[in-house]
């Protein structure tokens, strides 16, 4: 069940201030609290969708549009053109990263890798 009260639902409805890069009617894109490189933004529809998946089988045609300029239109804001790495995470046990705000977001991310970055890279090691 989603939570109407999780992070990125609360910053959608501006409860919680965000450092915005684009917003549309579906979607809005924000730099990361907690970045791991030095272009790291969070790209979130606005409807109230779980993870990848519950979004790519729940959300209208319009809503996944919306979702996908909001995406593109960061990209250029931030003068992404290539090589970077996007991402999504579902699950609080998800093998690699795990999901720790239960909204679908994208990580955009792109530049430099920050000392966080490596820290977490070396847990794997």
């Amino acid at each position: 069940m989603y939570d109407n009260n999780n992070v990125f639902a609360k910053m959608i409805r501006g409860e919680i201030p965000t450092n915005k890069v684009y917003e549309n009617d579906f979607a809005m894109s924000f730099h990361d609290i907690n970045p791991m490189f030095s272009n790291h933004v969070l790209v979130i529809p606005k409807g109230p969708y779980k993870n990848i998946l519950d979004f790519t089988k729940n959300a209208s045609a319009a809503e996944q549009a919306g979702f996908w300029e909001c995406f593109a239109k960061t990209a250029d804001k931030l003068g992404i053109e290539c090589e970077f790495n996007c991402l999504a995470n579902a699950g609080a046990d998800a093998p690699f990263v795990k999901q720790s705000v239960f909204h679908f977001h994208l990580h955009l991310v792109s530049g430099e890798r920050t000392p966080a970055f490596c820290e977490l890279v070396a847990e794997f090691k």
